[in-house]
């Protein structure tokens, strides 16, 4: 299997496949609107609008697992990251990332990298050939993983 053989559910309930975005590179996060690590948005939102037309895409996968910090509807996260953080990046609909109902995404990126997620705000970084390159955990912030993200551009 690779990346782009998986499906996700974008926040309005549509089907999008991970190969829409063959050829671009990707940072694929699970985030939460209530933790610490939340400001984060505004980090990424800066890097999406830095290199976004070079071909980088961020997925934002609002998680309520850890702490219940992803609480409301998907529409509700959407609203409030459009709001808050100005955020443009594609969102889609609040999953779980580890355990018996994880999102079969997720379980492939854990595979390729490090396994279990601790907290909101891991970030994985994918190459335009769909490799998993990088992990980075909530601590790491946009503008720490800015270098890795433009040499992969």
């Amino acid at each position: 299997m690779s990346i782009y053989d998986y499906k996700v559910t974008d926040n309005k309930g549509n089907e999008v496949s991970m190969a829409d975005y063959k050829g671009k590179v990707l940072l694929i996060v699970n985030t939460a609107t209530g933790c610490g690590f939340t400001p984060q948005y505004e980090g990424l939102e800066n890097m999406y609008k830095k290199f976004s037309d070079k071909g980088f895409e961020i997925l934002d996968f609002p998680c309520n697992q850890f702490a219940f910090q992803a609480k409301g509807s998907d529409d509700e996260i959407n609203q409030f990251c459009t709001l808050k953080y100005n955020t443009t990046f594609p969102r889609f609909k609040k999953i779980k990332v580890n355990g018996s109902s994880a999102e079969p995404l997720f379980d492939y990126l854990k595979s390729q990298k490090k396994g279990r997620i601790k907290w909101n705000f891991t970030k994985f970084l994918v190459d335009a050939e769909g490799n998993i390159v990088a992990r980075f955990e909530p601590s790491d912030k946009p503008e720490d993983i800015e270098k890795s993200v433009e040499g992969l551009l």
